[in-house]
């Protein structure tokens, strides 16, 4: 009863447009009164400011943040897509296919799919337009190369599952790799089956030759590598905790932008406030999910939900693909942010309850959120493409519908196969 009340008092805050993070913290409030007095409440708000504050692994987060705004402020997209294009410049849809690829190099050095999104959609799309691409089908390229971000180590929303959960980041972040490179290749050929099946929607083959050739005095990528191979290496090579290598990955993000001359005093501001903005949406977030968390911890919802799976004897992969069903509901209405810090320490433990690797739940959990972020009606990052692009939104969903398609089979693949995303961690 305590449950239902608590998740009623939820949703209408959320339909009353008030932010996630103070409905969550509101609704925490109001439900914890019916169990704890107020004192004690009183006294968790405090626990709960200090705990979050006091974690330096939370530092990860802001620096990943800032790391991403500088590389979009120093325009190292258009240089990999430049590089990637030249690449595959004699394959038919190329330059789409050229996205993908830059999308997964940009992925490794920034971890925010808005940010690698927007970086993408300014260098990409007035190339792709000018090769003879169709407008909808350019825009689901870009979009759904920015949610690399979210798969490809470093990946803010890994982070905040460890965060959230007390599971390694580092162990996150090799686990995320394979699942990332898979998931490039099945977007390139998504992108190929379309082009056979509706050659209308691609470019004019010399058209887009011309272009991957045009420029051939642009297109640094070493300094991009180079800022790969730091973090990733200093990360895996145990040089260096998360913590620290998000602060030298910002540090080598800005200095890139400024060997560039495209970091601008403007620019730099805009950086450092988008930092700051996305931030202190996350930190509040997680401040509400931590009260609401202690309201499921009172409730003893977790063993509830376990008592209930043992009694009607379900099969664990049939709970596993229910709960998969219910994010991938969510992710259509939910910042994926909030989704991992509110129900993350809720399934983690139901799902190794059930005998499954916290790792590679992990995994799971960020593959839903890289499919809502493209999903109707919320999609962040399509919003995120449709703004940068100044495009027909709803053209725009029905761009990333063929790739949605293949996430779909890319998560029953990995659902149905755990060691694809286990084995580098083993």
């Amino acid at each position: 009863m305590q449950i239902g009340m608590a998740i009623g008092i939820l949703l209408l805050f959320m339909m009353l447009s008030i932010p996630i993070g103070f409905a969550l913290g509101l609704a925490g409030i109001a439900s914890l009164a019916m169990m704890v007095p107020a004192g004690a409440i009183a006294s968790l708000m405090t626990q709960v400011v200090y705990s979050t504050v006091a974690n330096a692994t939370f530092l990860t987060v802001p620096m990943f943040v800032l790391m991403a705004e500088f590389l979009s402020c120093g325009g190292v997209a258009e240089d990999l897509l430049l590089a990637c294009n030249r690449l595959l410049r004699r394959i038919r849809g190329g330059l789409a296919m050229a996205c993908i690829l830059a999308g997964v190099v940009h992925a490794a050095a920034t971890g925010s799919s808005s940010a690698s999104a927007a970086s993408l959609a300014r260098a990409s799309y007035p190339a792709m337009l000018k090769a003879g691409y169709a407008s909808p089908f350019a825009v689901g390229a870009i979009a759904i190369a920015g949610t690399l971000a979210i798969m490809i180590p470093p990946s803010v929303s890994f982070v905040l599952f460890g965060l959230m959960t007390e599971t390694s980041v580092g162990k996150l972040f090799l686990a995320g790799i394979m699942p990332g490179l898979l998931t490039a290749l099945g977007y390139m050929i998504t992108i190929s089956c379309v082009l056979w099946l509706r050659p209308e929607y691609g470019p004019d083959p010399k058209r887009e030759t011309q272009i991957a050739t045009g420029s051939q005095s642009r297109g640094r990528t070493w300094p991009m590598l180079l800022l790969i191979v730091i973090v990733l290496g200093g990360l895996y090579g145990g040089v260096a905790t998360p913590t620290e290598i998000s602060a030298i990955g910002a540090v080598g993000a800005f200095l890139i932008s400024l060997s560039s001359r495209r970091m601008s005093r403007e620019n730099f501001i805009d950086a450092v406030g988008a930092t700051l903005r996305i931030t202190t949406m996350i930190i509040t977030i997680i401040y509400g999910a931590h009260l609401f968390g202690y309201f499921i911890s009172f409730a003893r919802l977790t063993d509830t939900i376990l008592g209930w799976v043992a009694e009607a004897g379900l099969s664990p992969i049939v709970v596993i693909s229910a709960i998969v069903t219910v994010y991938l509901i969510l992710g259509m209405f939910m910042d994926q942010a909030a989704i991992i810090i509110l129900t993350a320490p809720i399934t983690t433990p139901i799902v190794a309850g059930l005998g499954f690797d916290p790792i590679w739940w992990g995994v799971i959990m960020i593959k839903t959120s890289e499919i809502g972020m493209v999903s109707p009606p919320l999609g962040l990052v399509t919003f995120v493409v449709a703004q940068t692009t100044r495009t027909d939104l709803r053209s725009n969903f029905l761009g990333v519908v063929p790739y949605v398609v293949t996430e779909i089979i890319l998560l029953a693949v990995l659902v149905a196969f755990p060691e694809i995303t286990l084995w580098l961690t083993r």
